[in-house]
């Protein structure tokens, strides 16, 4: 039987301000990414949901950013890799007490927005991310977008990765994430979405923006929290994947 991990970035989240729906999101999901405050969160929002993904027996990772919150880390900042490596140490930390504090497991880390994709493809970048997770815990899942340089660098640095993919966003031809400020980036046919998603799990493909079919490794399938329309997504799609006989994989990747 084919295996999916499905995970959500929450805890998003920041003072008054309310992002997402998290408790809802977590009945339905095996892997929260949980802000660490610096793209979005803060610590009453990281105390709140690494409790509620306890509650609902929901794999906790670290999800850190640009230091960026009115960008909400969707912008590219020009930080130097020893930059980089010093706020993922930062992050992981931060939220590593909250899981410390209520007897709970972190069990991977996923960088956010543009931190991520610039890691996609920036071998400095990666290897200064991987060198803080291994660093901090080799112990830890390192994820990142399916085919990236992020998920060689884990590789080489020893830890165990789990390539990510995304039912929500559109590919382009070299296997990135199509730009956000592009007007087909997001796909909000939840029906279509699903499909994409289990024709990568059981072919290992997925068409590209330019309708060509590229090679994709699916370990971890993620939908974005923030997205207003998150929770019918994730069930769209979990309903989808039972029918084709696709299981949501627990405990799969961990050391």
């Amino acid at each position: 039987m084919k295996q999916i991990d499905l995970n959500c970035d929450l805890g998003e989240s920041y003072g008054v301000y309310k992002i997402g729906n998290d408790k809802e999101v977590l009945k339905h999901i095996s892997s929260a990414n949980i802000a660490c405050g610096y793209h979005a969160g803060d610590h009453n929002v990281m105390m709140e949901t690494v409790n509620l993904a306890n509650r609902y027996n929901v794999k906790i990772g670290a999800h850190p950013g640009f230091p960026d919150i009115s960008g909400f880390g969707r912008r590219e900042l020009n930080l130097s890799p020893k930059e980089i490596y010093h706020l993922i140490l930062y992050q992981i930390g931060a939220l590593a007490a909250f899981t410390k504090v209520q007897g709970v497991k972190l069990v991977h880390v996923k960088p956010h927005g543009a931190l991520y994709n610039m890691a996609s493809t920036s071998r400095q970048i990666a290897d200064a991310i991987a060198q803080a997770v291994a660093d901090y815990d080799s112990r830890l899942i390192l994820f990142g977008l399916s085919g990236s340089e992020l998920i060689q660098a884990g590789k080489e640095k020893g830890l165990l990765t789990a390539s990510e993919v995304f039912a929500d966003r559109t590919y382009q031809p070299d296997g990135t994430l199509t730009s956000r400020s592009e007007p087909n980036s997001m796909i909000h046919d939840r029906k279509f979405a699903a499909q994409r998603i289990i024709r990568m799990v059981k072919e290992g493909k997925v068409t590209a923006a330019n309708g060509s079919d590229i090679p994709i490794s699916a370990d971890t399938v993620c939908v974005h929290g923030d997205e207003p329309a998150a929770l019918e997504f994730i069930k769209e799609l979990k309903d989808a994947l039972t029918t084709e006989n696709i299981a949501f994989r627990k405990n799969w990747f961990e050391k």
